[in-house]
């Protein structure tokens, strides 16, 4: 058994794709419309480009629990996932540069330094450097 796809409920899927692709550097990997609008939309690491798949998922627009959580892990500063990368402190200079807002900046914890981010589409992202 092995992951495949990992969603993410986002507000706008055009939005969350320009995100996703424009800032964080993710790659467009399938885009299929769906009923009401929706699409299949999926991007995937530039360094990893046959691992998992990340669904920009419009769950918050049509299922109000989703909305609920969403919002709930917002309010509270909780990131909604995590990304791996090799340096947070670069990382977070390039993203800033790139008028992202970080709630917590670079940050040492144990044997890991993270930042957690807006992605703009209802979720806090965090970044994970290990140490």
């Amino acid at each position: 058994m092995k992951v495949t796809l990992i969603s993410i409920p986002v507000r706008d899927q055009e939005k969350a794709l320009k995100f996703y692709t424009e800032k964080l550097g993710f790659i467009k990997k399938k885009d299929t419309p769906l009923d009401g609008g929706n699409r299949w939309l999926t991007v995937v690491s530039k360094e990893a480009e046959d691992g998992p798949e990340l669904l920009l998922e419009p769950a918050p627009i049509h299922f109000e629990p989703s909305k609920v959580y969403q919002d709930a892990l917002m309010e509270a500063g909780i990131p909604y996932t995590q990304f791996d990368v090799k340096n947070v402190d670069a990382e977070s200079e390039r993203l800033t540069k790139l008028d992202v807002e970080f709630s917590i900046k670079p940050t040492i914890m144990g044997t890991v330094k993270y930042a957690v981010f807006n992605d703009t589409c209802g979720n806090n992202i965090q970044i994970v450097e290990e140490l």
